[in-house]
């Protein structure tokens, strides 16, 4: 059966705030930022549901896929011009990224800065995050969502961005028509990214 993404909702956050937590369980920037492993999961959880709650779901461009009845995948996108935070906006993230990051709150920071001095200037659909579960891997569900984010990109003729902080994951981003254009070091001792364009079609 064919997977139908749909557009995620506030009443969604919950549930799919923590399958991206689980999908990044191990993921090297989330495990630096995260160090604490016994408490990984939770603090992820809050990371990723005060973005969502504040940031990404009120663009109206992140989508939630099921598998079996169970969201097992979420992507979230913005479009052109909306990537970056305004300052009302950070006020209103900064409570929940405290209460998810605690004392590292200034690896957050880091992290935050650096992608945002690498960011392209050009008009763009970002792709922030995208990730399924352990359990839902396999099923198509990450597939789909790519393919739901790309199609609002190609219907406007618009490039699309991401940063891949997986270097393994760079050959699965190409089959989409990503290209690296960039390595992205985040300082004081931080991981490597890798920034990837797929040009406008």
């Amino acid at each position: 059966m064919a997977v139908e993404p749909r557009t995620a909702t506030r009443s969604d956050i919950p549930v799919f705030a923590r399958v991206i937590a689980e999908a990044f369980f191990d993921d090297p920037v989330f495990t630096w930022m995260f160090p604490d492993e016994e408490h990984r999961m939770r603090r992820m959880t809050r990371f990723f549901a005060a973005d969502a709650r504040h940031h990404m779901v009120p663009l109206e461009a992140t989508d939630i896929a099921e598998s079996g009845g169970t969201v097992g995948g979420a992507a979230m996108w913005a479009p052109p011009g909306r990537w970056r935070t305004d300052v009302w906006t950070s006020l209103r993230l900064l409570p929940g990224l405290y209460a998810a990051l605690g004392r590292y709150m200034k690896r957050g920071a880091q992290v935050n800065g650096t992608l945002d001095a690498a960011h392209p200037d050009e008009p763009h659909w970002y792709l922030s995050t995208i990730g399924t579960s352990p359990a839902a891997r396999g099923t198509g569900l990450g597939k789909a969502l790519m393919k739901a984010g790309l199609d609002r990109a190609d219907a406007e003729h618009a490039p699309a961005y991401l940063e891949s902080s997986k270097e393994s994951n760079i050959r699965y981003y190409e089959r989409f028509g990503f290209e690296v254009t960039r390595e992205i070091v985040i300082p004081g001792g931080g991981p490597t990214l890798w920034g990837m364009w797929r040009q406008s079609r």
